[in-house]
């Protein structure tokens, strides 16, 4: 399927997570922008959850970049916590979305919105919609919420952490038969080749990156592999990035555009 055809009928739009290498996404809001595109519904997991919804609620491209921009300095959104299952505390970025999302909930939308996360005691995955009666801000609070890195969220009584654990690129969460799809950590998130010295040189930070990096790709794979969806997928290069480096927004943003 091409671009075509989404110009013709309903799409949705997946936007995967990714940590910094979501901003790459913004590179492809760009140019559905200058093509008339626009999504009938967005889903999002992680980053990709957090720039869905500023575009559900009707961001452009260049209003959600200016916010990312307001806020890559990481004392302005990084808290490190002493205690607790996580090194981060969200105190600095839940003020964040409260100043861009308010008290909207998930049907106060002009896009209909959903966001991935997974329930952390049961291991199932959890989307949150325009059915639940839940605040964006809380929403994307459990779908970024990296085990071990960020404070796990609870809603209603029930734990919740990042969409990724469950399902990174949310293709089959979608409503639409056309979907135009956007994986940051798709096939080319990494090398393909490494170097004879890599596993003595490289430090143990990346090692386990590119380690999540390959499960999330195989995760998506096998979920591609199952759907009937007529899909237009998008992965840019993101392999020279890492997912913490978001002092370099204004590259990765480039890596998405002129993909369409």
């Amino acid at each position: 399927m091409n671009t075509d055809t989404l110009q013709q009928n309903p799409f949705s739009l997946v936007l995967s997570g990714g940590g910094a290498l979501g901003i790459a996404h913004l590179g492809v809001l760009h140019d559905m922008e200058h093509k008339g595109l626009s999504p009938s519904e967005v889903v999002g997991t992680s980053m990709g959850g957090i720039i869905g919804a500023c575009l559900s609620i009707g961001m452009d491209e260049a209003m959600i970049y200016e916010q990312i921009r307001s806020f890559v300095k990481v004392s302005n959104w990084i808290k490190f916590s002493f205690s607790g299952n996580a090194i981060v505390d969200n105190d600095k970025v839940a003020s964040i979305f409260t100043t861009l999302f308010g008290e909207r909930k998930m049907a106060d939308t002009q896009i209909p919105l959903k966001l991935i996360t997974t329930n952390l005691k049961s291991g199932k995955k959890r989307v949150f919609s325009a059915k639940d009666n839940v605040y964006i801000k809380d929403a994307l609070l459990a779908s970024m919420a990296i085990p071990g890195v960020y404070e796990e969220h609870t809603i209603e009584g029930e734990v919740y952490g990042d969409g990724f654990l469950c399902e990174n690129l949310g293709i089959s969460e979608t409503s639409y038969k056309d979907v135009l799809a956007v994986d940051v950590l798709g096939e080319h998130s990494f090398e393909k080749e490494l170097p004879d010295n890599f596993f003595k040189t490289h430090n143990v930070l990346e090692m386990f990156e590119r380690s999540v990096r390959l499960l999330i790709y195989n995760q998506s794979r096998t979920i591609l592999s199952y759907t009937d969806k007529n899909i237009v997928l998008i992965e840019p290069q993101t392999k020279d990035f890492s997912t913490y480096q978001f002092h370099k927004h204004e590259a990765i943003r480039t890596l998405g555009l002129g993909l369409l």
